[in-house]
């Protein structure tokens, strides 16, 4: 039987055991005491991480009766490790959950409902459609700390020497795009990505999704979605269009190029605002063009709302939730969120944290513009999980090793097995 599963559950147990909770001892488990924390951060450990630990040191020196053990894990290892965590004992006081794992980990018992405590009293300062993303059967599970959604970037330099003054606003038109930056500037004009997350945005344009959530039925291979496919299959290939690649490698070698100014655009989140400046491309940060992605058939344009929250392990004992709450308080009070943009060039998730200062960065200020095309998460605790088939059967497809109905047949067989009530 798992542990974790709820926090009412659990305090009697745990007041007998207080090792059990992530990040505690037997002198810890004092309410009077001092308290240690443990928090899981999921930020770029060379990027980001520097400023969250900065924050923490803060936060110390105003709580001297709380301490908080800051480790930073792999993003994309954190997901299993928490889960075994929480599943057994060890678990952090604390999680940085990415949007997606919030009402996942809210489904188990895992993560404490923040409803009503110190740690969201300050709820209506928060974009309401990231609240929402982070509830789970009518209740709040994580406190927005940054948010994130796909742009279509671009190198103004590259498009002003082809000729172009304005980005794409359908795939039609990037491809035309892509084949004048090819005459003029002898670069490809645009790389796209073979991820699951990437393509995601082709489904919008074609008004569907890889499920309906509300009508319970896996749409991933229905005519909307083959048609959607099919347009960012057709990106790979053509004048100015760079061929697919589907190493491992592929994310490092797309992002490396156009930073360095050897393709044109891409399709890419904020979270890589700090390393396009660092490219000779960017040197100049107004060289750093951004909008909403071309939008598909249907006439419409957007991608997935993204991003990270924080959350309270239902596990831990009161005295560590309570530390806990004021710890995530801190974290995304205004104050700290404006200190998380202007260092790290991510984007907040309450309004008064987008001061004259934080827009002045230009990658902020043109991600925030993009945002009101973002795509909530529908609110499916195995949404997340959806992308896996998809990421196994795309890079097949679009290496030419597999036709794409096939590919879409395999990863419709795969997803039923993750949401087995859902028809197809």
């Amino acid at each position: 039987m798992r542990r974790g599963i709820a926090a009412s559950a659990l305090v009697a147990s745990l007041a007998l055991t207080a090792t059990a909770c992530g990040g505690s001892d037997d002198g810890d488990s004092k309410s009077d005491g001092p308290v240690t924390l443990t928090w899981w951060d999921t930020s770029n450990a060379t990027n980001e991480a520097p400023t969250y630990k900065a924050l923490v040191e803060q936060f110390q020196a105003a709580n001297k009766n709380i301490k908080v053990k800051y480790v930073n894990v792999p993003f994309d290892q954190a997901q299993n490790k928490f889960d075994t965590a929480a599943g057994s004992k060890g678990a952090p006081d604390i999680l940085r959950s990415e949007v997606g794992w919030t009402p996942a980990f809210a489904k188990k018992g895992f993560f404490l409902p923040l409803d009503g405590t110190d740690a969201l009293a300050e709820q209506d300062k928060f974009e309401p459609n990231l609240i929402k993303q982070a509830q789970y059967e009518g209740k709040t599970y994580g406190v927005p700390l940054v948010t994130d959604t796909l742009a279509f970037v671009y190198n103004k330099a590259l498009f002003k020497k082809a000729g172009i003054t304005e980005a794409p606003k359908t795939w039609d038109e990037l491809k035309a795009d892509a084949a004048k930056v090819k005459d003029k500037a002898k670069v490809d004009g645009y790389w796209g990505s073979t991820q699951a997350y990437y393509a995601q945005c082709f489904l919008y344009g074609e008004g569907t999704d890889t499920v309906d959530a509300a009508g319970k039925k896996i749409t991933v291979a229905s005519a909307p979605a083959k048609k959607a496919y099919g347009t960012w299959q057709s990106t790979f290939s053509g004048k100015g269009l760079h061929k697919a690649d589907t190493t491992a490698d592929a994310y490092a070698h797309i992002q490396d190029a156009f930073v360095n100014g050897k393709v044109a655009s891409i399709i890419q989140g904020p979270w890589e605002i700090t390393n396009f400046y660092k490219g000779s491309a960017f040197k100049d940060k107004s060289n750093l063009g951004i909008a909403i992605v071309p939008a598909g058939s249907a006439g419409k344009a957007g991608a997935p709302t993204g991003g990270h929250n924080l959350s309270v392990y239902a596990g831990s004992d009161k005295a560590h939730q309570d530390a806990a709450l004021k710890f995530v308080k801190f974290m995304t009070s205004a104050k700290s969120q404006e200190t998380i943009a202007l260092k790290n060039s991510t984007l907040p998730t309450r309004g008064d944290a987008y001061t004259s200062q934080v827009k002045a960065d230009p990658g902020i200020a043109g991600y925030q513009g993009v945002l009101s095309a973002a795509q909530p998460r529908p609110a499916l605790p195995e949404y997340s999980s959806l992308w896996g088939p998809l990421d196994t059967e795309l890079p097949k497809v679009a290496g030419g090793k597999e036709p794409l109905d096939k590919g879409l047949s395999n990863a419709e067989l795969a997803i039923a097995k993750l949401v087995p009530d859902f028809s197809k």
